[in-house]
C-alpha cells in the first residue's frame, strides 16, 4: 500500500475502533529497521485490496472514510467479490453477484423492477449503492456486472463510515462497486453468447497500461444483451459502456470512469399482492404482465478518485460524481386472490434525476513516544433532485386476468388520477445531505491496541414539491450525530476478534405515489429522520488458502409502514442474528464461497401495540448459501462449479397470519479454457434453477409491503470469450 512504511504491523484508523496488532514482527527486524517505522500507516481511497486465494473474493473492501482495508483489519464484517468471480458465473447484474451472499437476499422495488438487496434484514436500495465511495451516481434500476472489478458488501449500520444513504436505505449495510481498472500487461477480450429464449449477447473488454512503469491505464468495457427471455414473452435490450483511466504513481493516485445505460424490458413479469392467502406458484417461465407494459431506464454517471501523500505522514483525498437519469415505465401490477384470480389498474410513470456527490478528506499519522497517532478529517455532500409524474386507469374499477390463464386487455386510460405531465415532469423532490466526520486513533500498549473515537455530524434537509403545481408542499432542516466504537484484537497472525458499535440514519422517507399496487393517499409527505443502533461482536480467521468470518449483531431502525393506505412511522424493527462467512481455496483447484444467516427479527414499540412482537413482513429466519468450484486434473482447463440457495419461510402480513414457504434452488455450471492458433479461449455454460423449481423468491422490498416475486425458471446460458 502506497505510504505504508510497515505491512505486517499497519494500524487500523477509523471512528470508533480499536485494534490489536501482533507485536512479533518487531523481533523480525533489526535496529535499524525498526527506527524508520511509522506505526501508524494510511490506507489508500483509491488502490484496491489483493485478491483472496483462489481469486473469487478479495482480501478486505472499502470501510468509508476509512478507506480499503484488509479484513482482518478492520471491526466490521463484509465480502468483496471480484470480477473473475463475476465472469465465471455470467452474472448479468450486481444482483446476480449477491445471490453468492448468505447475508444478502436480492429483491425488487415497489411498483417496479429495481433491484433491491436484503442486508441483515433491511433493504438497501441500488440507488444508495456507491461507486468507488461515492452516494447516488449508481444507476438506480439495475447496473450490468461486466462495467465492475469488485462488488463490495458492508454489513451492518454505516452512518459514520458514509453517512446517511441519500434514499432512505442502508441501515443494516451497504454495497460499493468498484469499476474495472487496466491490469498489468493489458487485456483484449470479446464475447458472444446466448440465454434460453432468444436472448443474445455480445461484449468487449480493452485495457491497457502505459507510460514510465505502466503508471497509466485505460479501461473499456460496452455489453450488449438483446432477445426473448427464459420468462415467456418478456423481452429485454440492454446497451451499458464504461470507460474508465487510473494512474498509480508514489504519491499521487487518481481514478475517472463515465458510463452509460439503456435498459429496457417490454412485457416485464409484474410483482403480485395477495388479498389474503397466498395463490400456489404458477410455472415459473409463464408470464401473466399484460402485454403494453414496459420499463426503461437510461442513465449517464460519472464518479472520480483522487488522492496524495504530502510526506509519509500525511496524505489527502477528494471524490466526485453525478448521474442524469431518465426513467419510464407502464405497469400493471396485480393484485391476487388465493385462486389466483387477478385484477389490477394501469399505472404510467415518468421520472428524472440529477445527482451531484462529493466527498474529501485528510489524514495524518505520527508518533508520541511509544503512542502512535491517527487523525482523519472528512466532509461530504450529496444534492438530489427528483422529476416525476404519474397517471393512474380507474383503479375502483380495475380490469381482471388470471395468474394461471392470463388474459390480455386493451390498456385503460389513464385520466382517472393524473400528477403531473408524464411529457414534461416537475421537480418533487430535493434533498441536501452534509456531512463532517472526525477520527482520532491512539496506538497504545506496545502498538497491540488501537483505540479510536470520533463521530460525523450531518445535516440533512429535504423539500417536497407538488406533483402538478412544483409548489412546496413540506420540508424539514434536521442534523444528527451518529458516532462508531470498535474493536480488534489482533490474537495472532491467523485470528482477529473484533466488535462495534455504530449507528445508522436515514433521511426522512418521503410517503410514495403507489406500494404494493394500492395508491397512497399521503404520497410526498416527508417524514422526519430515522436513527438506530448497532451492537456486534465477530472473529475472523485468515489461514492464508482459507478464511472466514463469524458474527453476532443487533440492529434496530425506526419503522415506516402502510397502514389504511397512508404511510406513516410505527416503532421500530430489531434484528438480532448470526452470521457465518468462509471463502478460498482450501485444497488446490477446489474454491468454496458459502455461509449462513440467522435472523430474529420483531416488531416493537409500534403505535398502539399492534402486531407488537410479530415478525417483520418479508424477513426470513434462516439463510444459506454454497458455492464450490472444482478444476478437474485430468482435464486441463476444465471446471466444474455448483451453488445452492435456501431461503427459510417469510410472512406476508404484519399480523403473521399467513407464511410463504421456504425454497431452494441448484445452479450448476461449466467452464473450458483452451488455445485457438495461439489465443486463449474459455467456453463457460451454465443452468440456474436446475429442477426448474416454482417458487415465490420474495415479499416486499419496501417498508409495508407485501408483493411477491416469482422467481425465473430454469435458464440456460452459454458464452465463449477470446482474447485478442
Amino acid at each position: 500500500m502506497s505510504g505504508l512504511t510497515i505491512s505486517r504491523r499497519s494500524l487500523i484508523v477509523g471512528v470508533g475502533l480499536f485494534v490489536i496488532q501482533p507485536g512479533t514482527a518487531l523481533a523480525q527486524q533489526d535496529v535499524q529497521t525498526i527506527e524508520e517505522i511509522v506505526v501508524v500507516g494510511k490506507r489508500s481511497q483509491v488502490e484496491l485490496t489483493a485478491e483472496y486465494a483462489g481469486g473469487q473474493v478479495a482480501r478486505g473492501a472499502r470501510a468509508g472514510l476509512l478507506g480499503n482495508l484488509d479484513y482482518l483489519d478492520t471491526p466490521f464484517s463484509g465480502t468483496a467479490y471480484t470480477s473473475n468471480l463475476s465472469s465465471a458465473q455470467q452474472s448479468e447484474s450486481v444482483g446476480d453477484v449477491l445471490k453468492n451472499d448468505p447475508v444478502v437476499r436480492v429483491a425488487k422495488g415497489f411498483g417496479n423492477f429495481q433491484e433491491v438487496y436484503f442486508i441483515r434484514g433491511f433493504p438497501v436500495f441500488s440507488d444508495d449503492l456507491t461507486l468507488n465511495g461515492v452516494f447516488g451516481i449508481v444507476p438506480r434500476q439495475f447496473v450490468a456486472a461486466e462495467l465492475l472489478e469488485r462488488v463490495e458488501v458492508f454489513r451492518g449500520a454505516n452512518a459514520f463510515l458514509n453517512g446517511a444513504a441519500p434514499g432512505g436505505s442502508s441501515v443494516g449495510g451497504t454495497v460499493n462497486l468498484v469499476p474495472k481498472r487496466a491490469p498489468e500487461g493489458g487485456i483484449r477480450g470479446l464475447s458472444i453468447g446466448f440465454e434460453e429464449g432468444s436472448q443474445f449477447y455480445a461484449a468487449v473488454d480493452l485495457g491497457q497500461r502505459f507510460g514510465a512503469g505502466d503508471d497509466w491505464g485505460v479501461r473499456f468495457n460496452a455489453v450488449v444483451r438483446d432477445g426473448e427471455t427464459a420468462v415467456d414473452d418478456q423481452d429485454r435490450s440492454l446497451a451499458a459502456f464504461s470507460l474508465g483511466t487510473d494512474f498509480a504513481g508514489e504519491r499521487f493516485r487518481f481514478s475517472a470512469d463515465l458510463g452509460y445505460q439503456d435498459n429496457q424490458i417490454d412485457v416485464p413479469r409484474p410483482q403480485v399482492t395477495p388479498f389474503g392467502e397466498i395463490p400456489n406458484e404458477p410455472d415459473a417461465g409463464s408470464n401473466f404482465a399484460q402485454p403494453w407494459t414496459f420499463s426503461e431506464e437510461r442513465q449517464l454517471f460519472f464518479a472520480a478518485r483522487g488522492e496524495y501523500d504530502f510526506d509519509d505522514s500525511v496524505s489527502a483525498w477528494l471524490g466526485a460524481g453525478f448521474r442524469n437519469g431518465d426513467e419510464e415505465n407502464r405497469l400493471a401490477n396485480p393484485n391476487a386472490a388465493a385462486d389466483g384470480s387477478l385484477t389490477a389498474f394501469r399505472f404510467d410513470n415518468v421520472r428524472e434525476d440529477d445527482i451531484l456527490s462529493f466527498d474529501a478528506g485528510v489524514q495524518a499519522a505520527f508518533q508520541t513516544g511509544n503512542v502512535g497517532h491517527r487523525v482523519v478529517l472528512s466532509a461530504s455532500t450529496v444534492s438530489l433532485e427528483f422529476n416525476n409524474a404519474f397517471a393512474f386507469s380507474d383503479f375502483f374499477s380495475p380490469f381482471a386476468t388470471d395468474l394461471y390463464a392470463p388474459v390480455a386487455v386493451e390498456p385503460p386510460p389513464v385520466d382517472f388520477r393524473v400528477g403531473g405531465n408524464l411529457g414534461n415532469p416537475l421537480k418533487t423532490e430535493e434533498t441536501n445531505n452534509d456531512s463532517i466526520a472526525l477520527a482520532y486513533t491512539l496506538s497504545l500498549a506496545d502498538d497491540r491496541l488501537l483505540a479510536t473515537f470520533g463521530a460525523r455530524q450531518q445535516d440533512i434537509e429535504t423539500i417536497a414539491f407538488d406533483v402538478s403545481t412544483g409548489d412546496e408542499t413540506s420540508r424539514y432542516d434536521s442534523d444528527a450525530i451518529t458516532p462508531a466504537v470498535g474493536i480488534v484484537w489482533r490474537a495472532s497472525e491467523q485470528i482477529s476478534i473484533y466488535g462495534n458499535y455504530a449507528e445508522s440514519l436515514q433521511p426522512g422517507q418521503v410517503a410514495p405515489d403507489v406500494s404494493g399496487g394500492t395508491p397512497i393517499a399521503n404520497a410526498g409527505e416527508v417524514l422526519d429522520p430515522f436513527t438506530g443502533e448497532q451492537i456486534e461482536l465477530g472473529v475472523k480467521y485468515d489461514g492464508g488458502e482459507f478464511g472466514a468470518t463469524a458474527s453476532v449483531f443487533s440492529l434496530d431502525r425506526p419503522n415506516a409502514i402502510v397502514v389504511d393506505d397512508r404511510f406513516v412511522a410505527s416503532g421500530s424493527q430489531e434484528n438480532t442474528g448470526v452470521e457465518l462467512s468462509v471463502f478460498g481455496e482450501p485444497a488446490l483447484g477446489f474454491r468454496i464461497i458459502g455461509g449462513a444467516t440467522w435472523l430474529d427479527s420483531e416488531l416493537a414499540r409500534t403505535e398502539g401495540g399492534v402486531n407488537e412482537g410479530n415478525t417483520p413482513i418479508g424477513v426470513p429466519e434462516l439463510q444459506l448459501n454454497v458455492n464450490l468450484e472444482w478444476d478437474l486434473a485430468a482435464v486441463p482447463g476444465l471446471t466444474l462449479d455448483g451453488r445452492v440457495v435456501h431461503t427459510g419461510s417469510q410472512y406476508t402480513n404484519a399480523q403473521n397470519s399467513i407464511e410463504l414457504d421456504s425454497w431452494q434452488r441448484f445452479d450448476l455450471g461449466v467452464r473450458y479454457a483452451f488455445e485457438v492458433s495461439g489465443r486463449p479461449v474459455t467456453v463457460r455454460a451454465r443452468v440456474d434453477n436446475v429442477l426448474d423449481e416454482d417458487y415465490w423468491a420474495s415479499v416486499g422490498g419496501f417498508p409495508g409491503a407485501n408483493y411477491l416475486i416469482l422467481g425465473n425458471p430454469r435458464t440456460f446460458s452459454l458464452t465463449a470469450t477470446l482474447s485478442l
